[in-house]
């Protein structure tokens, strides 16, 4: 019995020992490190340069160095041809790559609907919306209409087709609004497709189109400037920003559509996508690096001067979401006809 139980101490001390070894070499190793990119990241912009989808994309970029958030550098890359497709398609086909992000408009939803391209935002991995986008009815500030309903009663007057309304892309959400607002309005417009919102501005400055539905960062510098004039926002409520924008009016001074009698509203999505089957590790990665480019005073300024909206979130609620979004550009497009056959 004795030498029983002598044997069993000395193995249960052996045992001990070993285990406070193996503790403490686990304690010395160094743990784990969480994934971070190893190579340059390109940032897909599937729009042209300008526009306000390439302008979030480069503050991004802008603040993700100045912060040093990221030990690798992040390029953005413009592929705005097929009214986007060419950056989707491009994202689509890297699967797997963690080293590919792209950021989207709701051209997400209506070029593959007006085009019939073989993609689905299903096709990608969802990781962050930044926020949303809003929509003014703009004019030249030369132009003698006051109030948007003056301008559309102006439309009315000048006969069907008679006025240019300028937009980004065709089939997109420029013209999918424009048909709203027609519809709304009794009015008919010739649309004018462009590659970006900044050049959609330019042309509204120099009168070679008579109105824009531009986002407010679009047209944020052309209207401090005094040469455009804001009529109304596409929206339910008033945007809340209250400090000045031009000598006069701040963004909260633009009334609504349809408190200006135009019962039209549309907002579009600005969030940022991977391709898919990626790892939870990678997702986790930008989803936290997007959380720190919100969190930096760069960031909160751009908010206020676009005049976002600024809904945020991701992972199943992001999802969710973009199911609702999507099903909601199939009607609206339905109904303008923009649908591919």
């Amino acid at each position: 019995m004795k030498t029983l139980r002598s044997g069993f101490i000395s193995k249960f001390g052996r045992a001990t020992a070993c285990s406070l070894a193996v503790a403490a070499l686990a304690a010395a190793a160094p743990a784990l490190a969480a994934w971070e990119p190893t190579k340059p990241v390109e940032f897909v912009v599937p729009a042209g340069t300008g526009g306000g989808a390439d302008q979030m994309a480069r503050l991004i970029q802008g603040i993700v160095i100045k912060h040093k958030l990221m030990k690798e550098p992040l390029i953005v890359v413009n592929k705005s041809g097929g009214a986007g497709a060419e950056g989707f398609l491009e994202v689509k086909g890297a699967k797997g790559d963690p080293h590919k992000i792209v950021i989207t408009l709701s051209n997400l939803f209506t070029t593959p609907l007006a085009t019939g391209v073989p993609f689905n935002w299903r096709d990608m991995t969802p990781v962050s919306m930044m926020a949303l986008d809003q929509f003014v009815l703009w004019v030249n500030a030369e132009n003698p209409s006051k109030t948007a309903k003056d301008y559309l009663a102006a439309v009315k007057t000048a006969g069907p087709s008679k006025t240019k309304m300028g937009g980004t892309g065709s089939k997109q959400e420029d013209q999918i609004l424009t048909v709203g607002l027609e519809r709304a309005s009794g009015t008919k417009f010739i649309y004018v497709p462009f590659k970006g919102g900044g050049e959609v501005a330019v042309q509204l400055v120099g009168k070679h189109i008579d109105s824009s539905v531009n986002n407010p960062i679009e047209a944020v510098a052309q209207w401090r400037a005094g040469q455009l004039r804001a009529l109304c926002v596409f929206d339910d409520k008033r945007m809340s920003y209250k400090t000045k924008v031009t000598d006069t009016l701040s963004w909260s001074d633009i009334p609504t559509c349809k408190e200006s009698g135009v019962p039209t509203d549309y907002t579009m999505l600005r969030g940022i996508f991977m391709p898919a089957g990626v790892s939870k590790d990678q997702l986790d990665f930008y989803v936290n690096l997007l959380k720190k480019v919100r969190e930096t005073p760069e960031w909160k300024d751009y908010m206020e001067k676009g005049a976002f909206n600024q809904t945020t979130m991701s992972g199943e609620e992001f999802g969710k979401w973009l199911g609702i979004a999507e099903n909601r550009h199939r009607d609206l497009m339905k109904e303008a006809g923009f649908i591919a056959k």
